[in-house]
Formats: structure tokens, sequence, C-alpha cells
């Protein structure tokens, strides 16, 4: 019985933080059965994960699949590179564009879309130190300003 919708199996949440996100891209990854059953267990690592583009081809290297915990010597190796399968446009695309300048592209999360693995992958640029901290002071203003309002309509002020 085939799924629908979308389940998150692992995100990516320091990538937000440590890079601008230019654009985004769904891709399939091509995997070997233990690895499957290992991800519907909900056990996936996008940590230290990054793609590069050799030969025309996407390729995931870093992310960390555990072994599947009733395999027998057919396992998987948990940092194995993966492929990526992506419409031969977007890779000509992505390739320009990482060419272009200190561009790099990062895995935000990894899901099942209908019963497929899928990767959403970000074309990005990375932070400097000083563009963090304003990002977080934004954050942090946005937030005292929201809880002020609320505070206003409980009739709450100080």
């Amino acid at each position: 019985m085939k799924e629908k919708g979308r389940k998150v199996i692992a995100t990516n949440r320091r990538a937000r933080h440590n890079y601008t996100i230019l654009d985004v891209y769904e891709a399939g990854v091509a995997l070997v059965g233990t690895e499957v059953k290992s991800l519907r267990e909900g056990k996936a690592s996008l940590v230290d994960a990054f793609a590069t583009v050799d030969n025309g081809e996407v390729w995931l290297r870093g992310l960390h699949i555990p072994e599947f915990s009733h395999g027998t010597w057919t396992n998987h190796a948990p940092r194995r590179v993966r492929k990526l399968l992506l419409h031969k446009r977007e890779i000509e695309h992505l390739v320009g564009k990482s060419r272009e300048g200190n561009q790099t592209l990062v895995p935000l999360s990894m899901y099942f879309s209908d019963g497929k693995v899928k990767v959403e992958l970000a074309l990005a640029k990375g932070k400097q130190d000083y563009d963090k901290r304003q990002d977080i002071a934004r954050r942090t203003a946005e937030r005292e300003v929201t809880r002020e309002l609320g505070r206003r309509v409980k009739g709450m002020s100080r």
C-alpha cells in the first residue's frame, strides 16, 4: 500500500543558520534496499552532508544513514556517496551557479513523498559571523514585538 503525502525523515537545522538560501530544488535519491528500510525507521543525519557536481551528475556526500537493525551481510555502508536524481537542465543550472562564485549545494531536509525518498537541496552562500549576529538580533526584536502586542491585546501592558 502506497503512502500519500509528505513524511519528514531528517532536517538540517544548521543550514539556514550558516547559509543564505538562494534557490531550492527537490531531488530523488538512488538508494539500496536496506537504506530505505533504515529511513522508514526514521534514522538519518544531514549534519555534515553536502552535494557536489561531478561529470554532469550530482552526488550527495556525508549523509549518514545507519545500518538497518535487522540487516545481514547485505547491509549498506552508512556514509557512502549517493547519487541525486535531477533533470539535466537543473544540473546544468547548478553547475553554472556553483562555478560562478562561492556557492555550495546543501541538503535542507530529507522526506518521503508518496513513498519515494526525496531531498530538498539548496543552492546556498555561506554567511559571515556578523550576518549570523544580525539575523539573531532581528529575530529577537521580532519576538519582542509580537510578545508586546500579545500583552497589549490581553490588557497586560507593563
